[in-house]
C-alpha cells in the first residue's frame, strides 16, 4: 500500500475514534495481550532485523534494536499502564459564564492524525500506539529499515487486538516504504497529518524542522550535561555520572558532558576515570582535564566538536570550570535543551543553576536518565520535546491533545 493510501485510510479513521474511556482501555488491554500471543513471530522478525543490521550499526545501537521476552513483556506492561492513566479527552480546561448567561468552555480534544518518524527502537511502536489510542488519535508510524520487520510484526499483532476489541484497526498504521520519500511525504502531508513527531538522531530532527509543512514537534537530540560543583558529595556524584553515562548510552537522556569544578577536579577526575573504566568509557578532555588525566588510557584531548556531539556510546566529554556561572554559560552555548544536572550541597548554587539553565528538564543531585515518560508518571512517552511551544519535555497523553471552545447560549446575539 502506498504512503498516500495509508494517509487517506488514517484520515478516514479519525471519526471512528470517538470512543468512551472504557472502549479505549479494553482495546489497549487487547493490544497488550495480542503482543504476547504473537511473541514468537515478533521475536523471529526482530532476530532477522538484528542479523541484517550487525554489519552496519554499532553494538549500542544493536542493543536499542534487539528485543527479548523480557523486553516484550515490558512493552505489554507499558500498554497496560496507559490503561490506568486518566483519559485527557473531554477534560474541562476552562469554564466561564458571562453575566448574560453565555457559557464558554475550553475542552481537551484529540489532535487527529499523529505521525511518528523513528529509527531502530521497536518499543516506540507499542508506546506510540498506546498513547495515541488513549488520547483519541489515529497513529501513523514510519520506522527505519533496520527495524521494519520488527515494527511490522508488532503492528500486525496490535491491529489484531484492535479488531478483537471492535475498534477500527486503521487507528494504527505502519508506512511500508522506508525510503526518504515516505518521510518527506509525512512532512508535507498537509490535510492528512495533524501533528508530526520525529524521534531519532540529529539528521532526522534537522530534516523535519527544515522541511515539514505540517505542525512538527522538535524532539530530542540530547547533549545532556552534569556539573559537579565544588561542594558535591563526590560518592553521589560518581554514581550519578556513572548512571547517566553507562546505564544505557544509546538513549537521548544519557549524559554526554561532565563539567567539574576546578577546586575538586584534581581529586574527582581520577576517581571518575577509574570508575568508568569498568565500561571502557573514552574521555575527551579539555586541556585542564587532560593535564589531570594525562597518561591514562582511553583519555584524549578533546577536539573542537566533542562538546557538541551526541555520542550515544561509551564516550564522555569532560571539562574543568571555575564556577557555577561558567558551567551555566557552557551549557547555554552547547546544550540541545534536553536535560542538565548539578551535583551540589550548596542550595544557592542549586537555585541559580535551576533558574538559569534553560532546558526541558533540570536536575539537582539526580541522574539525567530520569527524563522519561514512565519515570515522570506519564506512562510511556511519545518523545521528549526540546522546544517550548505546545509541549516540552516527556510527551504523554495530555501533550497529544489540543483544545477547542464550546459555547452554549439561549438565543444570544451580539
Amino acid at each position: 500500500m502506498t504512503t498516500q493510501q495509508i494517509l487517506e485510510r488514517a484520515k478516514q479513521a479519525k471519526r471512528s475514534l470517538l470512543l468512551s474511556t472504557k472502549q479505549k482501555n479494553d482495546a489497549l488491554l487487547a493490544m497488550a495481550d495480542s503482543l504476547l500471543r504473537y511473541e514468537e513471530e515478533i521475536l523471529r522478525a526482530n532476530a532477522e532485523d538484528v542479523a541484517a543490521a550487525r554489519e552496519t550499526i554499532s553494538p549500542v545501537m544493536i542493543d536499542r534494536l534487539a528485543l527479548s521476552h523480557d523486553r516484550l513483556v515490558g512493552m505489554a506492561d507499558g500498554i497496560r499502564h496507559v490503561v490506568t492513566l486518566d483519559d485527557p479527552v473531554g477534560e474541562i480546561l476552562g469554564d466561564y459564564t458571562r453575566k448574560d448567561g453565555l457559557n464558554i468552555r475550553k475542552i481537551a480534544v484529540p489532535m487527529g492524525v499523529v505521525a511518528i518518524i523513528y529509527e531502530s527502537r521497536p518499543n516506540v511502536t507499542s508506546d506510540a500506539a498506546a498513547l495515541a489510542l488513549k488520547s483519541g488519535n489515529v497513529c501513523v508510524l514510519r520506522t527505519g529499515k533496520e527495524a521494519h520487520r520488527s515494527a511490522s510484526a508488532i503492528v500486525a499483532a496490535m491491529r489484531e487486538g484492535l479488531r478483537a476489541a471492535n475498534v477500527d484497526e486503521n487507528a494504527l498504521n505502519l508506512i511500508e516504504d522506508t525510503s526518504r520519500e515516505s518521510a518527506n511525504a509525512l512532512m508535507t502531508a498537509v490535510g492528512y497529518v495533524d501533528l508530526l513527531i520525529p524521534r531519532g538522531g540529529k539528521g532526522l530532527i534537522e530534516a523535519c524542522v527544515k522541511n515539514a509543512k505540517v505542525p512538527c514537534i522538535q524532539t530530542g537530540t540530547g547533549i545532556c550535561h552534569a556539573f559537579i560543583d565544588e561542594t558535591a558529595d563526590q560518592d553521589k556524584a560518581l554514581s550519578i555520572v556513572e548512571n547517566g553515562k553507562t546505564s544505557r548510552p544509546s538513549v537521548c537522556n544519557a549524559m554526554e558532558v561532565c563539567l567539574v569544578h576546578e577546586k575538586i577536579a584534581p581529586l574527582f577526575l581520577p576517581k571518575l576515570w577509574e570508575r568508568l573504566q569498568k565500561k571502557n568509557v573514552i574521555f575527551y578532555a579539555d586541556e585542564k582535564a587532560f593535564a589531570l588525566l594525562q597518561g591514562r588510557e582511553n583519555c584524549f584531548l578533546a577536539g573542537e566538536n566533542d562538546f557538541d556531539t551526541e555520542f550515544l556510546d561509551y564516550k564522555l566529554a569532560v571539562k574543568v570550570v571555575s564556577s557555577v556561572d561558567e558551567a551555566i554559560a557552557h551549557i547555554a552555548k552547547h546544550s540541545t535543551g534536553h536535560s542538565e544536572c548539578i551535583v551540589t550541597q550548596d542550595k544557592e548554587n542549586a537555585s541559580r543553576f535551576t533558574s538559569l539553565v534553560d532546558s526541558a528538564a533540570v536536575y539537582v543531585n539526580a541522574s539525567t536518565r530520569f527524563t522519561d515518560g514512565g519515570e515522570f508518571g506519564l506512562g510511556c512517552e511519545m518523545g521528549i520535546s526540546t522546544q517550548k511551544l505546545h509541549a516540552r519535555g516527556p510527551m504523554g497523553l495530555r501533550e497529544l491533545t489540543t483544545y477547542k471552545y464550546v459555547i452554549v447560549g439561549d438565543g444570544h446575539i451580539r
